[in-house]
């Protein structure tokens, strides 16, 4: 029999905490062939059961930590393939941030029940979630939402509500369906719970029906013909075995044979492909010969490459902390995580500086106001205290065809931010490129995972993407978050196809936090409440 109390029962304690978090953890995506992400839809509820009883509040952090501790470890164990210090980091912390929602529905149940606690999660849950990605020390991988990232057919109406709607309807779910349980246990009605449940199934997939026979979205739009180019080159010795004219021979010698199979308007090169500062006035030579390959080739390259700046002592005056400085040319400088569109008869390039860091492996957060917390950074090869970029760049470029075509350039862990990539599409980017370098979590799931949460930034604002690794994986995503092409991981290829160009603005594009920013205030009105009356104890 279930118990929820702090003794007996075969499942009391930590049984049912545990069976959460790995349910979470094995929910959200993973290698293709394993499709588990349904599994959310019911993966609280037993934590959730084993939270209604009198439980003291050492014993509920105890639980509710453990189901985050399990959860994190499930899905983000990959990390520490790359750097087993930053991996054990990011696990421990991110499901101590991950309690934090939880440890609010104590407060309410405290005060004002548990019921009101239970139906008062969605909200918390969801604004928790977004204040924390906001949040430079936050790694927001796993967002609630994300866990449905394949299951298309049931997140369409993320163009409305974006994957915070996603997180709030999975949450909303597990609490009917927690409360349903334990009512039925108790010998009371759940014929309203098991209506609201069928409902909360079928009203997202009829959504997803009208979306898919929606007229207007259906409609021809005019699109533009991308080559992505997968080199296949190992991360941890591009940086030791290859120089910088390898590297340069690889990338041409690949791009000469796509562009002669089938000639594209723009060419993606992944990111860093170029890993030294080509565009330091001492690598002029490579950029002159980048852009007269450029030229041979007709349209547009984006690449990601490392950019350096350098500062006058006038620009960085009172702030000297913030940059790096060269004692041998006496001078302040800065080194960006970047890409660059390379256009046919533009002599400079247009550049994009990576705007959003992972915390301590790219840099180290808030090292502004404390530059002694740089040394603590988690350097990967090549990686060491990117500089912050500042600008949500877009960028343009002519077709073969002659038309003028808007395009924005996501690096890697950005993708995983819905308002940045919004922010994009406000501005006016008619597709999606996405450069990224997996290659650092060998064979594991994280890069599978990783161009999964891809999807809903191309369903949120109705917007094409083409997404081009350094290995595993490059494919081009459609504006239902469907991948129409893609390169298998661990081969060196490259992949031409068509990318649909949209200028509509979904409701998301256009309110981005809405949805967020009012279960905020719900949350804020609920503790409030809370506070205000007095401590009671509400059962169901």
């Amino acid at each position: 029999m279930l118990r929820s109390s702090d003794g007996g029962g075969s499942f009391s304690g930590y049984g049912l905490p545990v069976l959460s978090g790995l349910l979470l953890g094995i929910s959200f995506p993973s290698y293709p062939f394993i499709r588990l992400e349904t599994i959310a839809w019911i993966a609280l509820v037993p934590l959730l059961i084993s939270l209604r009883g009198d439980v003291s509040f050492r014993s509920f952090l105890g639980r509710v930590y453990s189901t985050m501790l399990i959860f994190c470890a499930t899905s983000l164990w990959w990390v520490s393939l790359a750097t087993l210090p930053g991996g054990l980091l990011t696990i421990f912390v991110q499901a101590f941030c991950s309690t934090v929602p939880l440890l609010l529905f104590f407060v309410l149940k405290r005060f004002r029940g548990y019921r009101f606690a239970l139906f008062g999660l969605p909200f918390l849950w969801v604004a928790w979630e977004w204040l924390y990605i906001r949040q430079e020390l936050s790694f927001g991988w796993l967002v609630f939402g994300n866990s449905q990232a394949l299951l298309n057919m049931m997140i369409q109406y993320a163009d409305i509500s974006g994957v915070w709607g996603v997180s709030f309807w999975l949450v909303l779910f597990n609490v009917l369906a927690a409360d349903a349980w334990l009512r039925f246990r108790a010998r009371k009605q759940i014929y309203v719970h098991g209506v609201t449940l069928l409902l909360m199934i079928a009203l997202p997939l009829g959504y997803s029906f009208m979306v898919f026979n929606d007229a207007e979205l259906q409609r021809e739009r005019p699109t533009v013909k991308v080559s992505l180019v997968q080199p296949n080159i190992d991360p941890f010795e591009k940086w030791r075995k290859y120089s910088s004219q390898d590297i340069m021979l690889i990338y041409f010698s690949m791009t000469d044979r796509a562009v002669s199979q089938n000639r594209p308007d723009l060419i993606l090169w992944p990111e860093t492909a170029i890993p030294f500062y080509i565009l330091d006035e001492r690598n002029l030579a490579y950029y002159e010969l980048l852009k007269s390959r450029v030229e041979r080739w007709g349209g547009a390259l984006l690449s990601g490459y490392s950019d350096i700046v350098f500062y006058s002592d006038a620009e960085v005056a009172g702030n000297e902390y913030l940059y790096k400085f060269n004692s041998d040319e006496d001078r302040y400088y800065q080194t960006f995580n970047a890409s660059m569109l390379v256009a046919t008869g533009e002599d400079d390039p247009q550049v994009y500086r990576k705007m959003k860091l992972v915390p301590f492996a790219e840099r180290v957060p808030y090292m502004e106001y404390a530059p002694w917390l740089d040394n603590f950074t988690f350097s990967l090869a090549g990686i060491s205290s990117w500089g912050k970029g500042r600008d949500k760049t877009i960028m343009e470029f002519i077709t073969v065809s002659g038309e003028k075509v808007k395009t924005s350039n996501v690096i890697c862990y950005e993708s995983i931010f819905p308002g940045l990539v919004a922010g994009f599409v406000s501005r006016g980017a008619e597709f999606f490129t996405l450069v990224t370098n997996d290659g650092w979590y060998g064979k594991s799931y994280g890069p599978y995972q990783h161009a999964a949460i891809a999807r809903f930034r191309c369903i949120e604002n109705r917007r094409s993407m083409a997404r081009c690794a350094n290995t595993g994986v490059s494919q081009f995503i459609d504006k239902y978050g469907r991948v129409y092409a893609d390169i298998p991981w661990w081969e060196r290829r490259s992949l031409a196809a068509d990318v649909e160009r949209n200028v509509t603005l979904t409701f998301y594009t256009r309110n981005p936090d809405l949805l967020p920013k009012v279960t905020s205030v719900v949350s804020a009105f609920l503790l409030l409440v809370a506070f205000a009356g007095k401590r009671r104890t509400i059962g169901i």
